[in-house]
């Protein structure tokens, strides 16, 4: 059934905004969720950053609305799942879970 918003007081316009936002919001974190879910920790990805050649790394760690990815220069990133690819190599997948990835030391 169609809203005909002419008829609505400014109080339920203000409502149903606060409502069609909440919504779209709530549809971005799901689509987010479901490009996240593509990922787990540990993955070998690649991105590129504006302005920069496209750079390699490891995923650590995901967080709300990014995953933390380390880059072979051990820089850390946080980068949203729409702009990641999984890197593809010739390392049997059996073998690729008992990599053992070293991190930087902290200071």
């Amino acid at each position: 059934m169609p809203i005909n918003i002419e008829q609505l007081s400014e109080a339920e316009l203000v409502d149903l905004n606060h409502r069609v936002v909440a919504r779209l919001k709530y549809l971005r974190e799901m689509r987010t969720h479901r490009q996240m879910m593509n990922f787990r920790t540990g993955d070998r990805v690649t991105f590129q950053p504006p302005g920069h050649e496209p750079l390699e790394g490891i995923i650590l760690k995901h967080n709300r609305k990014t995953v933390t990815v380390l880059t072979d220069d051990h820089q850390q990133w946080n980068v949203a799942p729409v702009f990641l690819s999984k890197v593809i190599s010739s390392v049997d997948a059996s073998s690729q879970d008992a990599q053992v990835i070293r991190l930087p030391k902290q200071r």
